[in-house]
């Protein structure tokens, strides 16, 4: 299901950086979101993310309207490519998210840039 999400649905995607015990549940993912990075929880449309030290599992945090969504995916071989220098929280883009589901890092080096060719006409 979160690879196939579409990031463009949500108004916001948020990454919670570095380590998250991802032994919480629903009420102690919340309390972050709102103790650590003044964020509103209830937001509709928003999506938290968090990622333990072992980077093979992460949650997600969704308001429905009517209650939360809490979002759980373990890999079975490979590992995320978290942000880990910070603890802070993150918005990432559309792009950003697809990398991350596709095992790339959100923040890419560089970019292959497109050539124009001089016409030698």
């Amino acid at each position: 299901m979160l690879n196939n999400l579409n990031a463009n649905q949500y108004q916001n995607v948020y990454i919670a950086c570095g380590y998250t015990d991802l032994r919480l549940g629903i009420d102690g993912l919340a309390a972050i979101v709102q103790s650590r990075f003044h964020l509103n929880p209830f937001q509709k449309r928003t999506l938290f993310l968090f990622c333990g030290r072992r980077a093979d599992r992460i949650k997600g945090l969704l308001w429905e309207g009517d209650g939360f969504l809490l979002l759980y995916k373990r890999l079975e071989n490979g590992k995320y490519r978290w942000p880990r220098s910070t603890d802070e929280v993150t918005r990432m883009s559309a792009q950003q998210y697809r990398w991350l589901m596709e095992g790339l890092s959100i923040t890419q080096k560089s970019r292959v840039r497109e050539v124009h060719p001089k016409s030698s006409f």
